[in-house]
């Protein structure tokens, strides 16, 4: 038996960001079947009326002095270190009593 098919649970996961493309018959299958909403209440006037867009916060962009040792940590997680920075920054930040401005 070859040992890179005896762990099948590795051999078929999925990858989120590299969906596999449908066959013509899957597509056809699917658009063939009714969407079930059953299980999905209604939306009122109330719900339109309390309804606001959320517009993520405005950036701005600025050079910062970081650790040598923080920035390779940031980095070694991948992708999107200046996201993660962000998202540390924010974390802190409502982590904080509120103040009110001077």
């Amino acid at each position: 038996m070859n040992a890179s098919r005896s762990n099948t649970t590795e051999r078929y996961r999925l990858d989120p960001k590299k969906p596999r493309r449908l066959t013509q018959a899957e597509t056809r299958r699917l658009e063939t079947l009714p969407i079930d909403y059953s299980d999905i209440p209604p939306l009122g006037e109330e719900f339109f009326r309390k309804a606001a867009a959320a517009l993520p916060p405005a950036k701005e962009q600025l050079t910062i002095r970081i650790d040598k040792d923080v920035l390779e940590w940031l980095r070694t997680t991948g992708k999107g270190y200046h996201t993660r920075i962000n998202h540390i920054l924010r974390a802190a930040m409502e982590s904080q009593p509120s103040r009110r401005a001077r």
